[in-house]
């Protein structure tokens, strides 16, 4: 019976830490102190490191915890006319209320493995929602899944808010500029528009 209550253990002390991570690296950026993360989540400095041995480990368990909602999610949403453009609205909510972790994928380099399975986990999450817009047509025919990547970084803009509640409106207003553009519009394909 205590083997079970030491990996609940582990596991709440896991959670505390992650919460604790999201909320210092939003207030303070992603290279505020660890002994910051400690105190807000009333552990030891050990019980993190025992955890996450660096803080790569810490950022790399914050986005596999942000893909684990994001899956949930897409899985809510299957066979939905709108399921792309509601998981673009759940990918713009994560990205404002944690700026500074997304800024911190984004300045790492290209050739990251990290970043290159985040790419196909969300690859794969985007595929079947596109397809399924499309066929409803409610979003544009020559859609592709690396044009939705690119609008995923697009949202990006929206991190530049100072606060929380500018950065939710930024994101917002990026996220509606973008979803028109996704969109179907009766006046036609939009790729096929000239400059007048």
């Amino acid at each position: 019976m205590q083997i079970p209550a030491r990996r609940a253990d582990a596991q709440m002390h896991r959670t505390l830490l992650l919460d604790a991570a999201d909320q210092v690296f939003a207030e303070h950026g992603v290279h505020a102190a660890l002994e910051l993360v400690t105190a807000q989540a009333g552990v030891s400095r050990a019980t993190l490191y025992r955890n996450f041995p660096d803080r790569d480990a810490l950022m790399a368990a914050l986005l596999q915890r942000s893909f684990e909602t994001l899956e949930a999610r897409a899985l809510q949403l299957s066979g939905t006319a709108d399921g792309l453009f509601k998981l673009l609205e759940h990918m713009a909510v994560l990205a404002a209320e944690s700026a500074p972790v997304a800024d911190h994928w984004r300045a790492t380099g290209r050739g990251s493995p990290v970043l290159a399975q985040a790419q196909r986990r969300l690859s794969g999450l985007v595929k079947p929602l596109l397809a399924q817009a499309v066929a409803a047509g409610a979003c544009r025919a020559d859609l592709t899944v690396g044009d939705v990547l690119l609008v995923t970084t697009m949202l990006g803009s929206g991190l530049r808010g100072r606060s929380r509640t500018q950065r939710r409106s930024l994101s917002r207003r990026a996220l509606a500029l973008l979803l028109d553009g996704l969109r179907t519009h009766p006046e036609g394909d939009l790729s096929q528009e000239t400059t007048r």
